[in-house]
């Protein structure tokens, strides 16, 4: 890992009014969850039509079952935990250096490690949604109703039709979320993107979106990315050595 890069980034961040942190994939495949985009990833085995809007709509039953094979190959017996990479961040966050946390994941990571103010942009796997009431719930019990045998779950309060609370294919990000996301960005003095690959849009843009507003962009990931060359700060290195790296940085005053 490149210590003078930390450094340096540490050094921005502990001189910006605004910070902000944006995560994909890459922050928690190092939990053991794997990647969906990447080669070899979860869409070469699946094929993505299966969790299409549409399919939901059309049959909800064999929906639900394609969806309880993927969260078990994501999830495995639910033992899943944050990694150092995610508790970095909250460190970051508590104390004062990060304003603002958008990510990609749905997870819920990020808040499981203590972070506050994260903005998900892809929803969160954590509750489920009534397609009918738009009621929010808890996911953990609709999958295991579905798993023995409700297909598709359904809402106690309306009788309609739960879906899992992520976007789908088909469907678009949260206007909320991704209004707020593209704030911070505009507000950034630092905008730093971990283990992403950048090339989902709209999220991808984000960086560029800070950039052009006068941040300082940095980047942490094992492959390079379309926002590389107007970077201020590229680190390749696993995050699970950049961002405690990064904590320990800021902790002792270098840069």
């Amino acid at each position: 890992m490149d210590d003078q890069t930390v450094q340096a980034l540490a050094r921005d961040i502990r001189t910006a009014d605004h910070a902000v942190v944006f995560t994909g994939a890459g922050i928690s495949t190092p939990s053991g969850i794997p990647d969906f985009r990447s080669e070899g990833g979860l869409w070469d085995t699946y094929d993505r039509e299966d969790f299409h809007y549409r399919r939901f709509r059309a049959d909800p039953a064999d929906f639900w079952a394609d969806r309880l094979d993927l969260r078990e190959t994501l999830y495995g017996d639910g033992d899943v935990a944050p990694n150092v990479a995610h508790e970095a961040i909250a460190t970051l966050e508590a104390e004062g250096h990060v304003d603002a946390l958008v990510t990609q994941n749905v997870d819920g990571l990020h808040e499981a490690a203590g972070c506050e103010s994260v903005i998900r942009l892809h929803g969160t796997s954590q509750r489920a949604a009534c397609e009918s009431c738009d009621a929010r719930v808890p996911a953990a019990p609709v999958f295991e109703r579905a798993a023995e045998g409700e297909l598709p779950p359904r809402c106690e309060r309306c009788d309609g039709v739960l879906r899992p609370d992520v976007v789908l294919f088909g469907e678009s990000m949260p206007t909320g979320a991704l209004g707020r996301a593209r704030q911070h960005a505009r507000q950034a003095d630092v905008f730093l993107a971990v283990g992403s690959s950048l090339t989902v849009e709209p999220a991808a843009s984000l960086p560029s979106m800070a950039d052009r507003h006068g941040a300082t962009v940095g980047v942490v990931t094992l492959d390079s990315t379309p926002i590389d060359a107007d970077a201020a700060h590229v680190l390749r290195a696993d995050v699970t050595a950049a961002l405690p790296g990064l904590v320990e940085a800021l902790a002792r005053g270098e840069g």
